[in-house]
């Protein structure tokens, strides 16, 4: 089986959405499937460059930068054709990506099946020049879900609370998103990354507005006993440095921006419990949840309507959930697990269980392995 993947950015670009498509993607290999994958290079590289990645053809296409979180790139549709020339059996585009659109303009594209990897809706609250963009890109995006063959929804919360996918709901199948096990040795001290004493907290995870970094800002105030290490860079950067500033946490937080592998890899290691306080349905899954579960890391997450995290988190056995937007909520929490080990412990050991019998690699590589061959004989039928 020929599988030509359409994603946005990949890695080394620093987002949730693009680790999970290579590791999907690494996954799909390893069983046997030939991966090609046609993305952007980062925002700004004008070189394009093909390259294999453990065993994926990865080819990148210059990138002059992005409007409306959009990649710019004149040469897509003409990658796109060549890409087609392999002969694929199957398209897998991963949205939202404006470039996926090209699909739609290819003879060669329609010609065959398509299952759309469906990360997250256009939320209402995005912003600005994305939500007045929006009433452009959704006839397109429409039109996508129209020719699909299948759509994936990584949980059954946000597939139920996207007004996007609600026509296409016969045909939406949800499947968790995975992680492999963590076979990373930390080469230096992580918990000297912290900047003071007090419980390690971390947070990991692009400095954007749903985020809900402020909050965390705003609650550890209020929690004299923890220190905070955020990676992460993000358009928020200046307003959450200088919110440190305004409230006399430098010396319990620090803000490392982007970081190498090493460095992050080490942080979950040395850390005693983590934190993802989005506030937003752009949080439509949490893959960061899933590493501290990995990591055997007590979390504590907001539990957002229509957000994937209350389903990654089992309702709140396997982690704590605490209303969105609310410092003096979250605080509480902190400060409760902050003073007791032991709940730490039964949320961290019942965190890695979830992730080793639901979000493994291996499970939603053998999911998709499964769709692809329902697609495959739906299309020859």
């Amino acid at each position: 089986m020929h599988v030509l993947h359409i994603g946005k950015f990949w890695p080394p670009y620093a987002g949730g959405i693009e680790r999970s498509m290579r590791d999907l993607c690494v996954g799909l290999v390893q069983d046997g499937i030939t991966v090609d994958v046609l993305a952007h290079a980062a925002p700004g590289d004008r070189r394009g460059r093909a390259f294999d990645d453990a065993g994926i053809a990865v080819r990148l296409l210059p990138c002059l930068g992005q409007l409306a979180y959009a990649p710019v790139s004149p040469g897509f549709p003409l990658a796109l054709h060549r890409a087609l020339q392999r002969k694929p059996d199957l398209l897998h585009l991963h949205l939202p990506n404006p470039a996926a659109f090209w699909a739609l303009l290819s003879p060669a594209a329609r010609a065959l099946p398509w299952v759309l990897q469906w990360q997250s809706d256009i939320p209402a609250d995005a912003p600005g020049l994305v939500r007045l963009a929006y009433p452009l890109y959704r006839p397109w995006e429409r039109a996508l879900l129209a020719r699909a063959a299948c759509v994936i929804a990584s949980s059954p919360n946000y597939r139920d609370a996207s007004t996007a996918l609600a026509p296409w709901r016969d045909k939406t199948r949800v499947l968790p998103l995975g992680l492999p096990p963590d076979t990373a040795k930390p080469v230096a001290d992580g918990a000297a990354l912290w900047p003071g004493q007090g419980l390690r907290l971390l947070a990991v995870g692009r400095l954007s507005h749903y985020k809900g970094f402020n909050v965390l800002l705003d609650a550890l105030a209020q929690t004299p006993g923890v220190q905070l290490l955020l990676i992460g860079a993000g358009e928020c950067a200046a307003e959450l440095a200088q919110q440190v500033t305004a409230l006399g946490l430098g010396a319990r937080v620090r803000l490392a921006g982007a970081v190498d592998d090493a460095t992050r890899d080490a942080a979950y290691a040395a850390a005693e419990m983590f934190c993802l306080p989005s506030i937003a349905r752009s949080e439509s899954f949490g893959m960061v949840l899933l590493e501290a579960m990995r990591a055997s890391l007590p979390t504590l997450a907001s539990d957002v309507p229509g957000s994937g995290m209350h389903f990654v988190l089992d309702g709140g056995r396997a982690g704590r959930l605490v209303p969105p937007n609310d410092a003096p909520a979250l605080a509480a929490a902190l400060t409760e697990l902050a003073a007791d080990p032991a709940s730490r412990r039964q949320l961290a050991t019942a965190g890695h269980a979830r992730w080793q019998s639901t979000f493994t690699l291996t499970a939603m590589a053998a999911g998709i392995r499964g769709i692809y061959a329902d697609v495959l004989v739906q299309a020859i039928a």
